[in-house]
């Protein structure tokens, strides 16, 4: 299937200052983007042709897959001054690089992209900058057998903060963390058929517009994760998930199972 990307957004609260012009799936976890690590987890589970939306900084994310450097995670002998690789990453990947506009919203940078879906019936989206372990064939084959529009994978409320209940006297009747409430927020990870362009306004949201109008009809299902899920929306976020990287807590990296096994 093919793989939507957003990639495209400002990213204001990854800036780093005025003149960092780096969208934010460009932020790096270790010595490879966040773009790159979502586009990994896709490959792995066989969904290798991708179509980037692009936006803010497109120079950048253009310039990284141009001068891909293959030696930078996987092994190599170097023979004769040769390089002879022992495995690749993106060799088999397509990548299409579509421009959809400095300040589309989402919805309207999917919309742009319709054509190059050449009319698939499902296809996968993301906003190329969050990272989780999900089991994406399940997600795929749960969506494929019912019949909605879209499918989106939903996480438990990731907030640290508690909210708190007031009586008419102002006493607090109780605190409650937000982890804790009966409550799911929207994890990044779509499922979509066709029918999700019917939805979508010009210059309008995927989410807000085209999910909200799916739910109102009752074809718009969720896939409740647990696991692993952990958004990059500030340089706190990334900068966790890149020391969890260094040390070796990456569990959203399930292309390296196999390799641990055959290590074991």
């Amino acid at each position: 299937m093919k793989v939507v990307l957003f990639c495209g957004g400002y990213g204001m609260r990854m800036r780093n200052g005025t003149s960092d012009d780096v969208p934010k799936p460009m932020a790096m976890v270790g010595p490879r983007p966040l773009i790159w690590h979502v586009m990994r987890y896709y490959a792995y589970f066989g969904h290798k042709e991708f179509i980037l939306c692009l936006g803010y900084g497109a120079h950048h994310i253009k310039d990284f897959f141009l001068n891909y450097e293959e030696t930078t995670s996987n092994d190599f002998v170097l023979r004769g001054g040769r390089t002879e690789l022992l495995s690749t990453d993106i060799a088999d990947w397509t990548i299409t690089f579509a421009q959809t506009g400095i300040e589309s919203p989402i919805g309207e940078r999917l919309r742009r992209v319709r054509h190059h879906l050449d009319g698939d019936e499902m296809f996968l989206a993301n906003y190329a900058d969050v990272l989780t372990d999900a089991p994406l064939p399940e997600m795929i084959d749960k969506f494929a057998a019912r019949d909605a529009g879209a499918s989106m994978m939903v996480v438990p409320p990731q907030s640290s903060f508690h909210c708190v209940e007031l009586g008419e006297d102002g006493l607090v009747g109780g605190i409650t963390a937000v982890s804790e409430l009966p409550l799911w927020e929207n994890g990044g990870y779509f499922v979509l058929r066709q029918e999700i362009f019917d939805h979508i306004p010009e210059n309008g949201d995927l989410v807000a517009d085209g999910c909200s109008q799916l739910a109102k009809q009752g074809r718009l299902v969720a896939h409740q994760h647990r696991g692993f899920w952990k958004p990059t929306d500030t340089v706190k976020e990334r900068a966790a998930l890149d020391e969890a990287y260094t040390r070796g807590d990456r569990p959203w990296a399930v292309w390296e199972r196999d390799t641990a096994g055959a290590r074991a």
